[in-house]
């Protein structure tokens, strides 16, 4: 069983990890993901008191509470926070006047002592508490070796070397750290916050002339809504007005407004910003594009990439091993300098401070989780930070046509052989999930089709009025040995035969999508190399439907099975994207190294399938995503390298000329600082 339990008070990457290690020793939990970002814990458990003894862990790990799945999020204020660094400012501020004035030295000490106690009274309940957590069922360096107790050390050594000013100044400082981390961290939660919005908490059912508000979740295919003037669609639907206007920024991050006429499909979470209109439920709210959305922005995090995942191991093995260098700068080098212990105690408290990992197990989890954020607001959703990785490696960009670069509506065109083709050819599509048999759904037909048999990747067989009639593409009829003449133009010809004589054909005609052309020259721009098409349709019909796109390769004629192995075959040439719509596409998207799927009209399979979707089904937003995860990338690296290098740097220093207590811990916090705000530059528009 799997349950998504909304917690609050998780304030870091390293306690989600210590959370998520002390859930999955848990006697019947199979697995458990902390989430500090999206604030949540993913637990997958096999019995009921499995469930509660894993509940009964987080209600009790450190200042976690668990939150109502019903109640809504409230802004986080950090009140408590930003009263303990204020009262710790009113009194070390006199403090350290009073020292320079060199007035009583019992008075300037319990100023300091007071301010370090109402800036780290938490901190040092942390530590306490974090001891008994730390042996149960053995000892756990990583949960009693944390920042707290760093700080905590630092500071008690400086008050027990006369240090007074150094003591507080570390617990103020760090807590003014703390609280600003706080801040940019909930600052991007915030933004994933109002994605979620786009669900909508009502909708209007028409019952005759009643109206009756219901949930999302209770609307079912068929019914009719009323959508007013600001209503959020609830579930996708096919609109019966004649005509409103939709804000669909929240799918498509589209400022324009997307006009909508009678018949035309409307997604959920678009806004009506027309006049009242109603509107037929499609499929119900769970199937719907936006549920897809939000299941997407709330599992994304999940998947780690390979930095975060680094980072954290990193912190458990590094925290212990600095404790252990401090205490080694502390006793050895005075076995050499006179026993001068007091003289040595500086540079390892020094040691102690500066090494603190925050900037690290902060900043990359944040920037990944701010580019995840960037890319929504783009209309393109990542299943995780993993993929962000495997994008912004990609070389090869393979696509396929009908659906995805080009619009998926088919309509039929010319007919070659009469009516009667038209006919049997309808009365046989009506029976196929086919994309193309969606061109037949208008067309009336006297005919009844019985036996249909789909032919993987070249139509279908039936029986009609005591006759075998196959529809399809010109290797089916070759394939059955039906003499094929009769030359279609450049639209999809589907061939129709019976009983082994072919009776003609019909065109079935698709337009690019508008913006195919930009989106894959901007895709280029964007650094990838080569652009590929694979595409069931022979080659004439591919290379006349893509004139004029800058695509380099087109693989035409291709089944399920050979659509894989050319794909396999672009895979030699550096890291393949794959975008598709359809559940033909499944097994090319399970083989490529990332994959994006068409969300708002592509097939269920395919989204399961890929690392992306493009919520809109725009693919202009796809050399955003391609752009987005590579400065997600750039910036995880800067913040690695740059922090460790000023810590090295600090650190050397540290140990050459002992450092006030106070520069190591400004210099550990500004670190951390700036690692953060570098982190945000993920938070500004993709272009």
């Amino acid at each position: 069983m799997r349950k998504i339990i909304k917690i609050k008070n998780l304030d870091c990457a390293a306690c989600a990890a210590e959370l998520s290690e002390e859930l999955c020793s848990v006697a019947g939990v199979s697995s458990a993901s902390a989430d500090f970002i999206n604030q949540r814990v993913a637990l997958e458990y096999e019995t009921a008191e499995a469930f509660e003894r894993a509940v009964d862990v987080i209600s009790h790990f450190e200042e976690v509470e668990i939150v109502d799945d019903n109640a809504p999020r409230k802004k986080e204020r950090h009140w408590k926070e930003l009263c303990s660094i204020a009262v710790s400012a009113a009194f070390f501020v006199p403090a350290f006047v009073l020292d320079l004035l060199s007035a009583n030295e019992w008075l300037v000490f319990g100023l300091f002592l007071a301010s370090f106690l109402a800036a780290g009274w938490s901190v040092l309940f942390s530590v306490v508490r974090n001891i008994p957590r730390a042996f149960k069922g053995g000892f756990h360096g990583s949960v009693l070796l944390d920042e707290n107790l760093l700080m905590t050390i630092a500071a008690v050594g400086a008050f027990a070397i006369r240090q007074n000013m150094e003591g507080a100044a570390v617990m103020l400082l760090y807590c003014i750290g703390e609280y600003l981390q706080g801040l940019a961290v909930g600052s991007s939660r915030g933004a994933i916050a109002r994605l979620m919005q786009m669900k909508s908490d009502v909708a209007i059912l028409l019952e005759g002339d009643a109206q009756r508000e219901v949930a999302p979740e209770e609307l079912r295919a068929g019914d009719v809504i009323l959508l007013r003037r600001g209503d959020k669609t609830p579930a996708d639907c096919t609109l019966l007005s004649a005509e409103t206007s939709l804000d669909v920024r929240s799918l498509t991050g589209e400022s324009a407004y997307r006009e909508a006429l009678e018949g035309d499909e409307i997604l959920a979470g678009s806004v009506n910003e027309g006049n009242a209109v109603q509107a037929r439920v499609l499929r119900p709210y769970s199937e719907s594009a936006v549920a897809k959305i939000l299941e997407l922005v709330e599992n994304s995090s999940a998947q780690k990439a390979r930095p975060e995942k680094f980072i954290t191991r990193f912190a458990r093995i590094y925290t212990p091993i600095v404790v252990l260098l401090a205490v080694l700068i502390a006793v050895v080098p005075p076995l050499f300098d006179g026993y001068n212990f007091v003289r040595w105690l500086v540079p390892a408290l020094d040691f102690l401070v500066i090494s603190c990992p925050c900037a690290l197990i902060i900043s990359v989890p944040l920037t990944y989780f701010s580019g995840v954020g960037a890319l929504a607001r783009c209309g393109i959703l990542t299943k995780g930070a993993v993929y962000l990785d495997k994008l912004a490696a990609v070389k090869v960009a393979a696509f396929d046509k009908t659906g995805t670069l080009t619009e998926g509506k088919f309509s039929v065109g010319r007919t070659e052989g009469g009516r009667r083709v038209l006919e049997l050819a309808a009365a046989a599509e009506k029976n196929s999930s086919h994309p193309l048999a969606q061109a037949f759904s208008g067309v009336e037909t006297p005919y009844t089709a019985s036996r249909s048999e789909e032919i993987a990747g070249m139509g279908l067989s039936a029986e009609i009025g005591g006759k075998t009639v196959l529809v399809g593409s010109r290797r089916l009829m070759l394939e059955r040995g039906v003499a094929c003449g009769g030359a279609a133009g450049d639209g999809v010809a589907v061939y129709v035969a019976e009983d082994g004589k072919q009776l003609g054909y019909v065109e079935i005609e698709d337009r690019l999508r508008p913006e195919a052309a930009s989106a894959l020259t901007e895709l280029k721009r964007a650094g990838v190399g080569k652009i590929a098409v694979l595409t069931g349709d022979s080659r004439k019909r591919a290379e006349s439907v893509l004139q004029g796109l800058p695509v380099d390769e087109i693989c035409a004629e291709l089944l399920p099975a050979e659509k894989t192995a050319c794909a396999r075959s672009l895979r030699k040439e550096g890291a393949l994207l794959y975008v598709g719509d359809g559940i033909n596409d499944t097994p090319v998207m399970a083989m490529s190294d990332v994959s994006a799927a068409m969300g708002a009209l592509g097939s269920d399979a395919a989204v399961e399938a890929s690392d992306f979707v493009l919520a809109g089904d725009d693919l202009s937003a796809l050399p955003k995503a391609v752009r987005g995860a590579r400065k997600t990338r750039r910036i995880v690296a800067e913040n690695i390298a740059f922090s460790i290098a000023v810590k090295v740097a600090l650190m050397a220093l540290s140990l050459a000329i002992a450092l006030p207590l106070w520069i190591a811990v400004l210099g550990d916090t500004g670190v951390m600082l700036l690692a953060v705000l570098n982190s945000m530059r993920m938070r500004a528009k993709l272009k």
